[in-house]
């Protein structure tokens, strides 16, 4: 009976996110519910594969295992720069600051070195091919729907940067919604380091899951864009797929250029984290003090959280926005205002946060369900937050110019279509757990 009840609130949730695309599309009429069909069953193939086909699960696990070592290999070189800082573990931002951003400089310059030898090329083609060939997706979509994957969604447009300037608005939106959608190579592993701590079988535990998810959002993604924004005017052929990547004129090139681009974009989410913890506590401390403290609100937060919430504060309010958004996606009742929290975290700031809060629960043992941290896994791995919406506008007119003014008026549909995807893909991951 249980398992019923877990299929059937499931289907609920992603019928619900299907109903919200089909009410927020521009032309209803026009959707290819074939391709939506073959992107679920896509999606489903995926999580089955993973989750319950033990052969798909050890190559999964092999991969995941790929990198859990990378930290390790990480750890050598933050060793003789930080000496016996990395050895301590006892606080989270320890972790973070001497463990896990060395892993984005680390993991950005590896993942130069396999461009550069051609290995990231394949499996971008692999996928890219499935997904023409499934969904009929014209070849620079399914292309840079595959690249999201692996890089990030700045660099995902670089591959097919030829065929941006000609692409129709449907196509811009699938574009812009994969990067939504999934999260790139180097804070891949970040979150692997400090979700998982520093044992390899949690970091194994959540390398599996953080690979799955943004796997199974690339197809997700694509039916949340085509629902929001149906092709009408298809421009490029479905063979269409030429990969352009620049990967260094030489092996030391990529290594240095892999390196100093990790290396910005860890000086950026260091900051990034921050400022945005610093402003989030700012703004919970004023609403605790000055809203909550003479009415009630404070006493009714912690009483409803069961000592969870502090008071009435910003992140409280969240939850409550996002908890019935967490009860369809299967999330049990006892955790729903805590994972409401964290949707609304990653979607307001960014998934960063919302990673950085759930490590820092478990560390205080404030552990959620097996099946609700599942359904956080899942949800939280992707892009979408409304800065995202400024970063790709930015990136991607400059590489095509001509598309500034499409892309400022598909940033709000690319950040909605990303975030039904993740949420897509979180049902269906609660469904198959």
């Amino acid at each position: 009976m249980g398992f019923l009840v877990t299929i059937l609130r499931g289907l609920l949730g992603i019928a619900f996110l299907l109903v919200v695309a089909w009410l927020l599309s521009n032309n209803r009429r026009a959707i290819n519910w074939r391709l939506v069909g073959a992107g679920l069953g896509l999606q489903l193939i995926f999580a089955l594969g993973v989750l319950r086909v033990p052969l798909v699960n050890r190559a999964f696990d092999a991969i995941a295992k790929f990198f859990v070592a990378i930290l390790g290999f990480t750890k050598a070189g933050s060793t003789f720069i930080f000496g016996n800082l990395i050895e301590r573990t006892d606080t989270f931002g320890y972790i973070f600051a001497f463990q896990v951003l060395p892993t984005v400089v680390f993991f950005s310059a590896l993942s130069a070195v396999l461009y550069y030898f051609g290995i990231l090329q394949r499996i971008i083609y692999g996928i890219s091919w499935a997904m023409s060939r499934t969904m009929g997706l014209s070849g620079p979509e399914s292309l840079a729907s595959a690249a999201n994957v692996f890089i990030g969604q700045t660099e995902a447009p670089l591959v097919i940067r030829p065929y941006i300037e000609r692409m129709t608005r449907s196509e811009l939106l699938c574009l812009m919604t994969g990067g939504m959608a999934t999260i790139a190579g180097g804070v891949f592993a970040a979150y692997v380091g400090f979700l998982g701590g520093d044992d390899p079988q949690q970091q194994l535990y959540f390398a599996r899951h953080l690979l799955t998810a943004s796997i199974m959002s690339a197809p997700a993604a694509v039916v949340a864009a085509k629902i929001l924004f149906p092709e009408t005017e298809r421009q490029h052929s479905e063979d269409e797929v030429k990969l352009e990547v620049e990967s260094g004129s030489n092996l030391l090139d990529a290594i240095a250029k892999g390196t100093t681009d990790g290396l910005r974009l860890a000086v950026n989410v260091g900051a990034m984290l921050l400022v945005f913890t610093a402003l989030i506590a700012m703004v919970n401390y004023i609403m605790v003090h000055f809203v909550g403290s003479w009415n009630g609100l404070n006493e009714w937060a912690v009483q409803l959280t069961q000592g969870r919430a502090e008071g009435f504060n910003f992140t409280f309010l969240l939850g409550m926005v996002f908890a019935p958004v967490a009860w369809l996606l299967g999330v049990p009742a006892a955790d729903i205002i805590t994972v409401g929290e964290l949707l609304g975290q990653k979607t307001v700031i960014n998934e960063f946060v919302a990673y950085s809060v759930l490590g820092k629960m478990q560390e205080a043992g404030l552990t959620l369900q097996p099946k609700s941290l599942i359904i956080a896994i899942y949800a939280l791995c992707g892009f979408s937050n409304f800065a995202s919406i400024g970063i790709q506008i930015g990136g991607i007119s400059a590489i095509a110019p001509g598309q500034r003014r499409a892309l400022t008026e598909l940033g709000l549909k690319s950040l909605i279509g990303g975030t039904i995807a993740c949420f897509l893909t979180a049902a269906l991951a609660g469904m198959i757990v």
